[in-house]
């Protein structure tokens, strides 16, 4: 009996002492998982017809979204219809979504400058309007930086100075649906998919900086 109580009286401060020390450690273990930095980052540019943007940047890898939609406005949760008629102040955009262990900020910067003309103002091709305008929407003071410093870098390629504005996101609202990976959906059947996109997709194609 008493080698019994000896048995018990042992165990219990041992029981004790590891719920101390794991602290019932399942809810702050979710917490810090919680807390980890995201391996993704994410970026918004404007620079013309989003269906063109969104077509380009699926094709880099370490780009894990393009989410076409509108930004740098001040309409809530505008349509397409009302973005085009050119009052709410939203550019068309692609949000993308991407892995800087993959592909960097700098790179996708890289990439945007050459994807489109940062030169003219609200203007892409044929398409005109404020909602065309080239835009850099920041999330953060790196991006900004990183932006500023990359249009410095661009500019000896253009003859024009670059007008591409930057500044900081405010709202992205996405786009509505059969605006989403439109490229890829309606090569063969909307004309300005081969007449403009895919033109646009081989140039970049033939200088490596996108894939098939």
């Amino acid at each position: 009996m008493y080698a019994a109580l000896l048995v018990k009286a042992l165990v219990i401060p041992v029981l004790t002492l590891a719920l101390l020390v794991t602290g019932f450690s399942a809810e702050p273990k979710k917490m810090n998982e919680q807390s980890k930095p995201s391996s993704t980052q994410r970026i918004t540019f404007g620079g013309g017809c989003f269906w063109c943007l969104e077509a380009v940047f699926q094709r880099l890898n370490g780009v894990k979204s393009v989410a076409s939609g509108y930004a740098g406005g001040q309409t809530a949760n505008p349509t397409y219809k009302q973005v085009c008629e050119g009052d709410t102040g939203h550019a068309e955009v692609v949000q993308i979504e991407f892995d800087p262990q993959v592909i960097t900020y700098e790179k996708l910067l890289d990439v945007f400058w050459a994807a489109h003309d940062p030169t003219t103002p609200n203007r892409q091709g044929a398409d005109v309007g404020t909602q065309y305008r080239s835009i850099i929407l920041t999330e953060n003071d790196e991006q900004k930086k990183a932006a500023e410093a990359s249009k410095q870098k661009a500019q000896p390629e253009f003859k024009s100075p670059i007008v591409t504005q930057i500044e900081p996101l405010k709202t992205f609202y996405k786009a509505e649906a059969y605006h989403q990976n439109y490229y890829n959906q309606n090569s063969g059947t909307n004309p300005y998919c081969s007449v403009v996109i895919r033109p646009k997709l081989q140039k970049l194609l033939q200088h490596g900086l996108i894939k098939e």
